[in-house]
């Protein structure tokens, strides 16, 4: 049975937990060779090409694409095995991981087929990475507010001016999808007028500036594009159609795993550290978080199957990302109310590492792919009720 706010339940998958045992053997093995270290939102922070190459070589991008662009036609449920595994594991994914999660899907969708062609095989391969160009100064969660333009020069290329923020791993990255205005705006339907384009981020005129979080790391920036000119073949889709290549987009930015497994490896911790200790209070923090985690992750299951049946489940999408990152900040200040332990990055307590990895992290997770507020509208939009 499905709901516009649930889709039909995700059938079992042999495939999918086959492949997640080999996922699970191969991160052991990374481990007890110190290839990695567990942290938190490593999805976003966690950036090591030559992890990303790994995975590429042994069919873990890519998951569901077609074997001509470099895929490998394989289910979502199977795919959605190998991100939980690693986001479980906090294993650096951050540089693949827009590229893969939604980057390639759009350009499946959309893309022409020398497009296709020429990137996809590389995302699949973990040598290629992208990052999301919708953000802007000034816009915060109203996308149709851009000020960012693209305009044809004689040559029929186009040339953009303006700036993106929260671009994550910008200064990783090959590639941009980049939201602009093709069109002036249209006072009845601020949506018209919006184009996407890929845009190579090695390009004359662009500027990649930092923006640090609490911690002092750096994973989010701002770009500013200088009259740059972007070969008029990189429109992505259709001139005048970024509204709607960007919604089909956000259901996949939104829906996935991540988006309540970010803080999964503190929540992992306190459970080793209290299922053995006797303490009630404790107890039942870890209680009430695992069942908040076991539903969250049946929705996000629920999503990965529609998007098998080629649905597009842009409400439950919302939902989850709501949802999950509320729980995500809840995991933090439930822990921190029940265990005597003092936050630090430079503690040998695991737990404290975390704990503090988490908190410094804490202010992007209900802003990040939009915010609570904008979610919930689109959420009562879809019931009707607004």
């Amino acid at each position: 049975m499905s709901s516009p706010l649930a889709p039909a339940p995700a059938p079992p998958s042999e495939a999918a937990e086959k492949v997640r045992a080999e996922v699970r053997e191969f991160l052991a093995a990374e481990q007890a060779a110190g290839s990695f270290t567990t942290h938190v939102d490593t999805w976003l922070s966690g950036v090591d090409p030559a992890f990303s190459r790994k995975l590429g070589e042994r069919g873990w991008l890519g998951m569901t694409w077609p074997k001509r662009y470099g895929g490998h036609e394989r289910s979502a449920m199977e795919r959605y095995a190998v991100t939980e595994e690693l986001l479980a594991a906090g294993a650096p994914v951050a540089a693949h991981w827009i590229a893969d999660r939604q980057s390639g899907p759009n350009l499946l969708k959309f893309g022409t087929e020398a497009q296709r062609q020429a990137i996809l095989p590389r995302i699949a391969a973990g040598e290629c990475f992208f990052v999301i160009g919708m953000s802007e100064p000034d816009s915060g969660s109203d996308l149709a507010s851009i000020r960012t333009r693209a305009t044809r020069n004689g040559a029929g290329d186009w040339v953009v001016t303006g700036a993106k923020v929260w671009t994550s791993n910008a200064h990783h990255s090959h590639y941009g999808i980049v939201l602009v205005r093709t069109a002036p705006v249209d006072p009845g339907n601020r949506h018209a007028g919006l184009s996407q384009l890929l845009v190579d981020l090695s390009l004359p005129g662009i500027s990649i500036n930092p923006i640090r979080i609490l911690d002092g790391g750096h994973h989010f920036n701002e770009v500013v594009f200088d009259d740059v000119v972007v070969p008029g073949d990189m429109l992505l889709g259709e001139e005048g159609n970024g509204w709607q290549q960007v919604t089909a987009e956000l259901a996949f930015e939104r829906s996935g795993p991540e988006r309540f497994l970010s803080t999964y490896p503190l929540l992992a911790e306190f459970g080793r550290r209290v299922v053995d200790s006797g303490d009630p209070a404790a107890l039942a923090t870890l209680g009430r978080l695992s069942a908040r985690l076991l539903a969250l992750r049946q929705l996000s299951l629920r999503i990965a199957a529609a998007l098998d049946r080629g649905e597009l489940p842009d409400i439950p999408a919302a939902l989850v990302k709501d949802v999950g990152t509320t729980f995500e900040a809840d995991v933090i200040e439930e822990i921190r109310r029940v265990v005597e332990v003092a936050p630090s990055l430079d503690s040998p307590d695991p737990l404290a590492r975390a704990l503090a990895e988490a908190q410094l992290h804490a202010p992007g997770y209900t802003l990040r792919g939009g915010t609570n507020e904008i979610l919930r509208g689109i959420v009562a939009r879809g019931l009707g009720l607004r």
